[in-house]
């Protein structure tokens, strides 16, 4: 089962042709840099539509979320913001609490996160927190149940981050245990891969 949703990790980013960190282990493009399909050599053909779609779904599939989901965070971040909402979609999709315990180095993934999150493993501000969609705010401190600081999730997480921390956050050793605080809004140089908030601002345009 483990190796299945590998696989299908790896071919939603080969389909997209980007490297979606969250998604966990590194090397989806290494050995075949090319959409799925008959040795890789299936025609796409590139619509507007579908250049928007895909951009949309990089942001999707890498914080991890259904649709539905992903809906209402683009509806709660264009309240007030009549175009330059997508700075504010990523505001939120940074500060979810699973995001920040993978960008932490809590995890590996952002689906490893959620698990230690829905588990009652992550406490906010000293107490426990098992929703992974809650926003954290500036100054929250993150840490792990003591017993959590020896879960294979953590362990991995520590042992091989997936990205390094970023500069609006930071670690703290307390007592043997880290800590870790957002410092800083982060902002949409926080998306770590490439990506054209344009198409995804046209995407929505035409959705209401």
């Amino acid at each position: 089962m483990q190796r299945k949703g590998k696989v299908a990790r790896f071919k939603r980013q080969r389909r997209l042709l980007t490297e979606l960190p969250g998604m966990g282990k590194a090397g989806a493009l290494e050995k075949r840099p090319y959409p799925p399909g008959q040795h890789g050599l299936r025609r796409r053909k590139y619509s507007e539509f579908a250049l928007q779609l895909e951009e949309k779904q990089k942001l999707r599939f890498h914080y991890g979320l259904r649709e539905e989901q992903f809906s209402r965070m683009i509806k709660k971040a264009k309240r007030g913001q009549a175009t330059n909402w997508v700075d504010s979609l990523v505001n939120l999709l940074e500060k979810r609490l699973d995001n920040v315990v993978f960008r932490l180095g809590f995890a590996t993934s952002i689906p490893a996160a959620k698990q230690l999150v829905s588990h009652g493993k992550v406490l906010v501000n000293g107490k426990k927190v098992n929703i992974a969609s809650q926003i954290i705010k500036v100054g929250d401190k993150v840490t792990l149940r003591s017993a959590a600081y020896e879960n294979q999730v953590y362990l991995q997480g520590k042992q091989s981050p997936r990205l390094p921390l970023p500069s609006f956050m930071v670690k703290e050793d307390i007592g043997g245990a880290e800590q870790g605080r957002l410092t800083d809004e982060p902002n949409i140089e926080a998306v770590p891969f490439a990506f054209e908030p344009g198409l995804i601002i046209s995407y929505y345009s035409l959705r209401g």
